[in-house]
């Protein structure tokens, strides 16, 4: 059974970083939005991802990114 507090898809990381583009690349994909609106979020939010992810107005895990 699922853990319902668990909300992270196993390989997600925990953190969201934009520090290289292969990051920036990725967590653009995985959320569906520019980099530079996820980089925007961070700065408001944190890098959690959940928080990132509510703040674009995306729920968190993001099962619509085509990253499978």
């Amino acid at each position: 059974m699922a853990d319902a507090n668990h909300s992270r898809r196993v390989g997600d990381p925990e953190v969201v970083l934009l520090d290289a583009p292969g990051t920036r690349a990725f967590w653009a994909l995985r959320f569906q939005e520019p980099a530079e609106k996820i980089e925007q979020a961070v700065e408001e939010v944190g890098n959690d991802p959940a928080r990132v992810a509510q703040h674009l107005g995306k729920p968190w895990p993001y099962e619509k990114s085509g990253i499978v």
